[in-house]
């Protein structure tokens, strides 16, 4: 029996539960409701947490376990996991033992979605990489006169209960986390993986396990086409693994073969005298010039290769250059957020890591006073100390990570390099420091290379709590 043909049946069949009442399980829970389904709702906040939300679900017919033993005596025949939640966890293997079937929204939106779904993944730059994709689909849309464009998965608003909105016509652009594709059995038409590096090391029992959930991207129906990075270790093992037609992008190889090297009969996408070409061995094409793009920094080179790689079946040339010369970037990724007294402050909140931080600081000209520090995911600091000392003029370190971000610095004599260390436990002293440490000509770019989970509930509120603070100070 096909999975969605198993989800209906046992919906009509049997009891529902759903770990989790969050942004993606709620509109889940209402769906499941209309359908009839009989909905056991589980979540580790008490009732008085979730106020109106369990009032709603309540008025629905759901019934609530909630507070700390909310995983205790899972009875249902399905079982909807959050993505935050492990599928290991003892009360969850004991309910599968004995034959429940444990999936996700995410997996059943690609179940019944019309749309042509196309997935991305990654440690870094998917983010961007999904934008991008819908908006040179969208514009492509646009130019034909019909379909739509829909953006979702762990960035934007949950699809699933959009899905009967959906029509062939259409395009379900999804940016997937390893916490979505940890137990997926279905994948995207066509995929993306922009790189693998150390991540959510705090949640994963490794980077094996890392890698393997991002793998589920491109491993089931009905994918068809893979896009990896080149010049990422893991990504070109796992290409040079693959039975699929994939694309290799690379934004320092500057021919087919320096791309693609040892994998026989993949296309690639590359720069060359400042022009991405696309080639499958045979012949090549220009697609457009570096020029043209209004994002800063090779990051986002790779992030426009990898979203021509994606969107080439369905869009001309003149969508992605459209795109390329109009789109100035996404909210909290190297955002411009004022200029006083002559120092210009950049939000780059989303850098939750330190290849992200890397990557930030090399798309700035000059070197800036860098604010850096968050919550700890387990993930090695000497990456991030070497980008520090070759990019950056000054360093303010806060938050749960500060002490870990000044052992890897002190490891590599970050100090008699050159670089000016600052510490403030404080968000606001912190950038008030970094301030305090700015002369005119400079950059303060707040770039944690951490995620946000210590002081915010996610890194859109520190990168609005950083604009708030920048937009005060008086001039």
């Amino acid at each position: 029996m096909k999975l969605k043909e198993e989800i209906y049946s046992r919906l009509e069949q049997g009891r529902t539960d759903v770990l989790g009442i969050g942004i993606s399980n709620l509109p889940l829970i209402r769906l499941l409701c209309k359908m009839g389904a009989d909905v056991t709702a589980r979540d580790m906040k008490t009732e008085e947490q979730l106020g109106d939300i369990a009032a709603e679900l309540k008025g629905l017919g759901v019934r609530l376990v909630t507070g700390e033993g909310y995983l205790e005596n899972i009875e249902g025949d399905i079982i909807f996991r959050a993505p935050g939640i492990r599928p290991d966890l003892p009360q969850i293997k004991a309910a599968t033992d004995r034959g429940a079937l444990l999936t996700s929204e995410m997996e059943f939106f690609l179940e019944i979605t019309p749309a042509t779904v196309l997935g991305i993944t990654g440690s870094d730059g998917k983010t961007t990489t999904t934008t991008l994709t819908s908006k040179i689909l969208a514009r492509q849309l646009e130019k034909n006169g019909c379909g739509r464009v829909w953006v979702g998965g762990n960035i934007g608003t949950p699809l699933l209960d959009r899905a009967d909105k959906m029509t062939e016509n259409d395009f379900a652009v999804v940016e997937l986390s390893s916490f979505q594709l940890q137990t997926m059995t279905r994948s995207p038409y066509r995929a993306i993986v922009t790189n693998l590096t150390p991540n959510h090391l705090n949640w994963h029992t490794g980077m094996e396990e890392y890698t393997q959930a991002k793998c589920n991207i491109f491993r089931h129906e009905p994918i068809s086409h893979v896009t990896f990075n080149a010049e990422n270790e893991i990504t070109y093992s796992l290409a040079k693994e693959s039975k699929l037609p994939v694309t290799l992008f690379s934004s320092v190889a500057q021919s087919y073969a320096e791309t693609v090297k040892e994998i026989d009969g993949a296309c690639a996408i590359f720069e060359r005298d400042g022009i991405i070409y696309y080639s499958d061995g045979v012949t090549e094409e220009d697609i457009i010039k570096v020029s043209d793009i209004k994002l800063p920094g090779r990051h986002n080179v790779e992030n426009y290769m990898a979203a021509i790689s994606i969107t080439r079946p369905y869009v001309s040339r003149e969508a992605v250059l459209d795109v390329a010369r109009t789109f100035g970037g996404v909210e909290h990724r190297l955002e411009f957020v004022r200029e006083l007294d002559g120092v210009k402050y950049y939000n780059s909140s989303i850098d939750s890591s330190p290849t992200r931080t890397a990557a930030a600081l090399s798309a700035l000209t000059e070197k800036p006073i860098v604010i850096c520090g968050g919550y700890d995911k387990n993930i090695p600091f000497e990456p991030l100390a070497d980008a520090l000392i070759e990019r950056a003029r000054a360093v303010v370190l806060t938050g749960a990570t500060a002490q870990k971000i000044r052992d890897a610095l002190d490891k590599v004599g970050a100090e008699k390099c050159g670089l000016k260390i600052a510490f403030d436990p404080d968000f606001k002293g912190a950038v008030e420091a970094a301030r305090g440490m700015a002369e005119t000509g400079d950059t303060v770019l707040l770039s944690p290379a951490c995620a946000s989970f210590d002081a915010f509930r996610n890194f859109e509120e520190r990168g609005n709590t950083f604009k708030n603070i920048v937009n005060s100070f008086e001039e």
